[in-house]
């Protein structure tokens, strides 16, 4: 049962076997001699063509190596199988390499001829393509292109550094390089030339231009081919300088010395980049110095108080842009650490000794002490120690100044391998920071800006400058204010009081009014008191007088008012309370006022009827309907009509008028329904617009009161002539409403006022 399984098996591994040694004895590469005469007959169909097998190169990397041939197969070949033949200038004989199915071979050459080497493809067909290549074997030793490049842009120039296969490095002394900008047809024409076999410089490039590059070697008797390199593509300079758009600074929680640190910046959109540099360092110049590489444009540290140098760049494969600089200051706000965390014990110029509080001991044994004068390169000291709250430092190779103030911190670290920061981020915390003087001294210099304000009869209150922190030389511990009265006899006794060193502002208080005083202030330091300041004098004020300030305050809060006073009032009013308009004051009323004319009057007179009076005016009405007050009233409008000029001989005095009635033949009646007539008529074609449009005739009754007693008497004084009756023939009516009369004529009309 185990044979009858196995049997099948080995026969099948059999089959298998004899199918890859067929496939093996037909894929395997054979060489044999030839005759030229057979191969040029046999392969005269054969043509070169652009699609057929084309680019045949051969060549020899060392004298005694065999010759390596390659080619680029055909687009359309049906099989990649080639055949090539070899065959020197003289003689008659040929080698010939079959069932070649890769693009390249090694083959044996004659070494003493001139040689031509052939491949074909597509050999046994009507589509067979050829390709031809010759030499000689003194021209076919072969150095290749490089096969490491680097490239560096900057400034407008390309450095370019390259390595060789180590069999060719020896016999290349020297390349040349050609490029184009990139999309370009055609090569630079001054191609650029190393002067040794790694290094060239490519000069006058435009920065913001992108360039493509091939590279080979110097030909010479030991290369004596040199092929271009494929093309390498060398992208734009990066020329702009990062620009820091944001910088923020938190205290990290829960953890005591260190803060949160945040930067973040922009480049230019033109330039191409592929990422950034961020190098930090402390200012102390203690190591290490990190690179960080973010593709990021920001970045976020965890650092101690002590202060740091960021730069920042941007990059891509070939260049790096400017460094955009940025110091993080030293933070010296320690007021949150608690007093007396760190205390200083100077011994002389090159020795001092720190000592802090031992609850340290039991989780730190790395420290760095950093001290600095102001405005000085920061000296520091890492160290170990165990078991032990202070340190001495000795033999400093900076001696301490006298007079001069430092500041040391002290700064711990977590990592207990090695007291030497590896890494910058998170490695350290500040402890404490305190201040210290090697040798105190008194100040130098008084305060400045010393001035009064709040001056009264017996008191000042004094204001002034603290002393610069240079002058103090030494911890200042306070102020001085000395004051005299002044007199012309002489000086009193000096006063002194004394202030802290944070107040910048006294009241003096008990003063003499009216009197003059001479004020100086001085600081002092443990050493004593150090030099006043020039001497100021102030006055205080007499009793009963007005300050001379608040009259002036007075003078000009008054000259506004008078100046801006009447428009703001004015303006005030007219938006509080608006005018009305007043009737008493219309164009119509200011002409009822004026004496009245002769228009009425002569209008009037151009009635032709005979029967009429001569030296009276009547009105005759058809039926009395309304008082016989109105008309008196209402007949001083018809004197506002000059205006507007009917006829040019009329005047503006009234002329009383009595018709003759010499015929008698007229009837009153007649003569009545004549104006009638003449109302009905002519009403609408009267020329002159009533002056206003509002006036009712309430108002009209109400302004007139003298108009109407004028008429009245006047009546009175001629009881022949008061035949004159006033009538209203539409007592509905409120308003005086616009009439006219038609122009003089030989038929006059006359208009009433309805």
């Amino acid at each position: 049962m185990n044979i009858s399984v196995i049997t099948p098996v080995v026969h099948i591994q059999g089959l298998i076997l004899v199918h890859y040694a067929t496939l093996s004895m037909h894929s395997q590469v054979t060489q044999e001699k030839c005759k030229v005469n057979e191969i040029s007959s046999k392969y005269e169909h054969c043509g070169l063509h652009p699609d057929g097998v084309r680019d045949l190169d051969c060549f020899t990397k060392n004298p005694w190596s065999k010759l390596r041939c390659m080619w680029k197969p055909g687009k359309h070949a049906s099989k990649n199988t080639h055949i090539l033949i070899i065959q020197p200038q003289k003689g008659n004989y040929c080698r010939v390499y079959k069932n070649i199915n890769k693009s390249r071979e090694e083959i044996t050459f004659y070494k003493n001829h001139y040689v031509t080497i052939q491949i074909f493809e597509n050999s046994q067909s009507k589509n067979c393509t050829k390709a031809v290549f010759q030499g000689s074997p003194e021209s076919l030793q072969r150095c290749d292109p490089p096969n490491y490049v680097k490239f560096t842009r900057h400034s407008g120039k390309l450095d370019i550094n390259v390595s060789w296969d180590q069999n060719d490095v020896k016999h290349i002394m020297s390349y040349s390089v050609r490029y184009k900008a990139l999309g370009s047809l055609q090569w630079n024409e001054s191609p650029g030339m190393s002067q040794n076999k790694t290094t060239c410089r490519v000069e006058n490039l435009n920065s913001s231009v992108a360039y493509a590059l091939q590279i080979h070697c110097i030909t010479n008797t030991k290369c004596t081919q040199c092929p271009w390199s494929e093309a390498y593509t060398v992208p734009s300079e990066v020329t702009s300088q990062p620009v820091i758009v944001n910088f923020k600074e938190t205290d990290v929680a829960n953890e005591k010395g260190t803060r949160l640190v945040s930067i973040t910046w922009k480049v230019s959109a033109r330039d191409l980049h592929d990422g950034y540099i961020v190098t930090i360092g402390k200012e102390s110049g203690e190591a290490p110095i990190e690179r960080i590489d973010t593709i990021q444009p920001s970045i976020t540290l965890i650092l101690s108080y002590s202060a740091y140098s960021v730069s920042i760049q941007s990059f891509n494969n070939v260049s790096i842009s400017p460094a955009v600089s940025h110091i993080i200051p030293l933070r010296e706000d320690m007021d949150s650490m608690g007093d007396d965390e760190l205390n200083v014990t100077v011994h002389n110029n090159t020795s001092f000794n720190i000592y802090w509080k031992d609850f340290l001991l039991k989780k730190y044994v790395c420290y760095c002490a950093e001290w600095r004068e102001e405005k000085t390169k920061t000296a520091y000291k890492s160290f170990y120690l165990k078991g032990k709250n202070y340190y001495t430092f000795s033999l400093l190779k900076e001696p301490l100044k006298p007079y001069k103030r430092y500041t040391v911190s002290l700064h711990v670290r977590p990592n207990k391998d090695t007291c030497n920061m590896k890494h910058l981020n998170n490695s350290e915390g500040t402890f404490a920071s305190t201040k210290f003087y090697f040798m105190e001294g008194t100040p130098v210099s008084g305060p400045a800006n010393i001035s009064s304000y709040n001056l009264t009869q017996n008191s000042m209150v004094l204001q002034w400058s603290s002393i610069p922190e240079e002058d103090t030389r030494g911890f200042l511990l306070g102020y001085t204010i000395h004051y005299t009265e002044n007199h012309l006899r002489g000086t009193e006794s000096e006063n002194n009081i004394t202030v802290d060193p944070n107040v910048n502002k006294y009241e003096l208080k008990d003063l003499t009014s009216g009197t003059t005083y001479q004020v100086q202030i001085s600081g002092f330091t443990s050493k004593g008191t150090g030099k006043r300041s020039e001497p100021n004098f102030f006055t205080t004020t007499q009793e009963g007088s007005f300050k001379f300030t608040s009259i002036i305050a007075a003078i000009a809060v008054l000259a506004a008012g008078l100046i801006f006073g009447p428009p703001i009032i004015k303006r005030a009013k007219v938006v509080l309370w608006p005018s009305i308009p007043n009737p008493g004051k219309s164009n119509t009323m200011q002409k009822i006022d004026r004496p009245c004319e002769l228009e009425l009057l002569e209008v009037i007179n151009t009635l032709k009827a005979e029967e009429w009076e001569t030296k009276s005016l009547h009105i005759i009405e058809k039926e009395a309907v309304g008082p016989a007050t109105i008309l008196p009233a209402m007949l001083p409008l018809l004197c506002g009509l000059d205006k507007r000029g009917d006829s040019p001989g009329i005047t503006c005095n009234w002329i009383q008028t009595e018709t003759d009635d010499a015929t008698g033949n007229t009837s009153p009646n007649n003569t009545t329904d004549t104006l009638l007539e003449t109302q009905q008529t002519d009403l609408q074609s009267f020329p002159f617009p009533f002056p206003s449009g509002y006036t009712t005739m309430e108002m009209f009754q109400h302004v007139m009161p003298q108009s109407i007693t004028a008429v009245t008497q006047d009546m009175e004084s001629d009881p022949e002539d008061a035949d004159l009756t006033v009538f209203n023939p539409k007592p509905g009516l409120d308003y005086v409403r616009q009439f006219s009369t038609s122009p003089v004529s030989d038929s006059d009309h006359l208009s009433t006022i309805l």
